[in-house]
């Protein structure tokens, strides 16, 4: 995800990324990811569908078809939702404690219309306040309509030179306030060396990570995580998920119906 593409190295665009296919990727995708393993998932993913401890049996690795999502910002400003192969995305809503991304509310009220999962996410600066980043995210997703199952992502990549700890404590605190402010649990995304240096303790948050250098799906967790939510696994020519959750579970992670 950008902020200035500044943080571009912090998301692990590797040289090998350049190997993955761009032609008909975005098209491709939907139907060619086969045989990703839910065994990173299979715990914590069936217990927010279904609201149950994990058994045994559930457990076991399992295979199934990922579904496919994208993520963008004022860099794909003219996005077309309607002719995407996109069961899920994410829109930049906001940076820092001042910017608000031009684009997010079209792609937002596009993405509902068309009636995918969608998420708002914002690209944290720990030089700042981060209840005030925090605040400022939510003045600006809160003013768009909103649905059930709707996504808020905090999206760390840079430590604005502050320690380990200072950068962890800092999207504790943002983490926790949004959810405090909103009832939803926030998604932690970042870059798989990012979140195993900066991430630990965050496992209560759903994890959206980076890897450009293995396959779609194939990852292990960073840190403390047990699990990831959506991997993403290449910015070219946009930038790509996958997830071994269903749109159902997904949507079990946002915002709560009414």
């Amino acid at each position: 995800m950008p902020e200035s593409r500044l943080a571009a190295t912090l998301k692990n665009r590797l040289s090998d990324r350049f190997g993955l296919a761009v032609g008909g990727a975005i098209l491709a995708t939907t139907t060619a990811i086969t045989g990703v393993t839910c065994a990173a998932l299979a715990s914590s993913a069936e217990r927010a569908a279904t609201g149950h401890a994990a058994t045994a049996g559930e457990a076991r690795h399992e295979a199934r078809t990922p579904i496919y999502g994208v993520d963008v910002s004022n860099y794909e400003p003219a996005y077309d939702w309607n002719d995407s192969p996109a069961q899920f995305g994410f829109i930049k809503a906001t940076e820092g404690t001042g910017f608000q991304d031009a684009s997010f509310a079209r792609h937002w009220r596009e993405m509902g219309a068309k009636g995918i999962v969608r998420g708002a996410y914002h690209y944290g600066r720990p030089g700042n306040d981060p209840v005030a980043e925090a605040d400022h995210f939510l003045s600006v997703v809160n003013a768009q309509p909103a649905k059930p199952g709707d996504l808020l992502v905090l999206d760390l990549e840079t430590a604005d030179g502050r320690s380990v700890e200072e950068v962890n404590a800092w999207a504790r605190t943002w983490l926790s306030h949004v959810k405090a402010r909103t009832g939803i649990t926030p998604m932690f995304y970042s870059g798989w060396n990012f979140a195993d240096t900066y991430g630990k303790g965050l496992s209560e948050y759903p994890l959206w990570v980076a890897h450009y250098s293995r396959a779609k799906g194939a990852i292990t967790p960073p840190a403390d995580w047990k699990s990831w939510a959506i991997h993403q696994y290449t910015d070219a020519p946009i930038d790509q998920n996958v997830s071994a959750l269903t749109t159902d579970q997904l949507r079990e992670l946002g915002r709560p119906s009414a």
